[in-house]
């Protein structure tokens, strides 16, 4: 006997009549791979063109600070976006803002490789972070659509591992490709995998519910700005920007985001999802993701200054010490989804959050003159605290939103990594600024408080009742 699923308020049944619990596992493992190397793709990127940019400077004849730009830009085009694109998804169909992003990101690196001057970089670097977000954005709202419901935790674990890995092996990719080639080549690499994941999502990907509402383009703009605005504050912060700057983009773009909170009070499907932030387990998911990235962007700036700085390590040394921490959070990652599928996210983030916060507070209190293996245990403990504590509060993120708001939820998971990892980075630049050489220790200590922080909200999820979704 077949059973016809029920379309969700607001969606077409037309459309809906064709959703599942998942897709047959032959489709599913082709739709994976288009899914995944896509998200790699975007995620290698954000990693490989930290690399590249004293080439960059040298070959365009720019300063290092004009070629910083070449990051930024991309940062702010990725994260501005991430909202909207996720609301446009649940209108079009989460598969058509992916592909559109695969291409748009595709063709944008195209056009990096091509780049004669550093303006003509810069467009095509915001282009590729519009079709970054374009991926990232629907992203696990996709996975939520791909896996039958019994193996979400394991579809989100896979999901981390290629994010963790991508991060992990980025630098040594991008390292690979200079050594065979010049700059250009670390953005043409992305050009044939880019075509043949989007020749295979285009085979294989579900066409997924569509919404009743209309796209509030007025609304997105607000969207757009605000988040651009803080993003480009909270940076200008971790650079030592002049305190007005700083301010005045913070304060806009909060008054801004409230501009779009009053617009959207009743809209079925508000953009900056305040309707999902309304049930508990949802909002607590969200702030707890924010704590843990937070945590990461703190370490990840602080531990490079105090490997070279204060243990007067070597670049090599310092890339070799920083690995342990992804690495191990690549295997966690699947482990972590299979758990979830057992066991309450509110005890896996509790228990991951405290191992990473006791990771983080020991790393602050080494001794003088630590030997490797002293570090390198230390960074395990962390990489295993994140890997069990990653998969399962995204995929209790996800499930607490309704299926026809999977688009914003999945936005929402992306932009509460991004913000965290950038207030982390800004944060541990404001402690390098106050107490020089011991602005590691200081940063890493208060990357334990807000470990402390995420580990209590994620064990308050214990104490909500189980929530239906409609």
């Amino acid at each position: 006997m077949s059973i016809e699923p029920i379309a969700p308020k607001g969606f077409s049944p037309a459309v809906s009549a064709g959703v599942s619990d998942g897709l047959p596992p032959d489709r599913r493992r082709w739709a994976v791979a288009a899914i995944f190397t896509a998200i790699a793709m975007a995620s290698l990127d954000t990693a490989i063109a930290n690399i590249a940019l004293p080439a960059i400077s040298a070959d365009l004849h720019v300063s290092p600070a004009e070629a910083v730009w070449v990051v930024n830009v991309y940062q702010i085009a990725l994260v501005a976006t991430l909202l909207p694109l996720g609301a446009r998804g649940e209108i079009v169909g989460h598969e058509r803002i992916y592909l559109g992003g695969l291409l748009l990101f595709t063709l944008a690196s195209l056009g990096c490789a091509l780049a004669w001057s550093l303006p003509s970089l810069l467009v095509a670097r915001t282009l590729q972070g519009l079709g970054a977000s374009g991926i990232m954005s629907v992203n696990t709202a996709l996975i939520r659509f791909v896996y039958p419901s019994r193996l979400l935790g394991r579809g989100f674990g896979n999901n981390a591992f290629v994010v963790a890995t991508a991060f992990t092996v980025g630098p040594s990719v991008a390292s690979g490709i200079l050594a065979l080639g010049p700059w250009p080549w670390l953005f043409a690499v992305n050009i044939p995998f880019g075509l043949i994941a989007m020749l295979i999502g285009l085979k294989t990907l579900p066409r997924l519910p569509h919404a009743g509402h209309a796209f509030d383009f007025p609304g997105a703009l607000l969207a757009v700005a605000s988040l651009g605005l803080f993003i480009i504050g909270i940076g200008g912060a971790a650079h030592q920007a002049a305190a007005a700057l700083v301010w005045s983009c913070l304060i806009a773009a909060i008054v801004l985001g409230f501009i779009l909170t009053r617009r959207h009070a009743d809209h079925p499907a508000p953009m900056l999802p305040i309707d999902l932030f309304r049930q508990g387990l949802f909002a607590l998911s969200a702030l707890t993701a924010v704590c843990s990235f937070a945590v990461q962007g703190l370490a990840f700036v602080a531990l490079p200054f105090y490997f070279e700085d204060v243990l007067q390590r070597s670049q090599v040394e310092t890339g070799f010490l920083m690995t342990p921490w992804p690495l191990v959070v690549a295997i966690m990652a699947p482990i972590g989804g299979r758990l979830s599928d057992r066991f309450s996210a509110g005890l896996l983030g509790g228990l991951g959050l405290a191992l990473l916060g006791t990771g983080v507070a020991l790393l602050a209190l080494l001794p003088a003159s630590p030997g490797v293996v002293n570090i390198v245990w230390r960074m395990a403990i962390c990489g295993v605290g994140f890997g069990l504590f990653q998969t399962p509060n995204m995929r209790a993120l996800m499930s607490s939103a309704p299926p026809h708001r999977s688009g914003s939820a999945s936005g929402i998971v992306a932009t509460a990594r991004l913000i965290g990892q950038t207030t982390g980075a800004a944060l541990a630049a404001l402690c390098f600024s106050l107490a020089g050489h011991q602005g590691a220790a200081l940063a890493l200590a208060l990357g334990a408080g807000f470990a402390a922080l995420g580990s209590a909200m994620s064990l308050l999820r214990l104490t909500l009742k189980p929530h239906r979704n409609k």
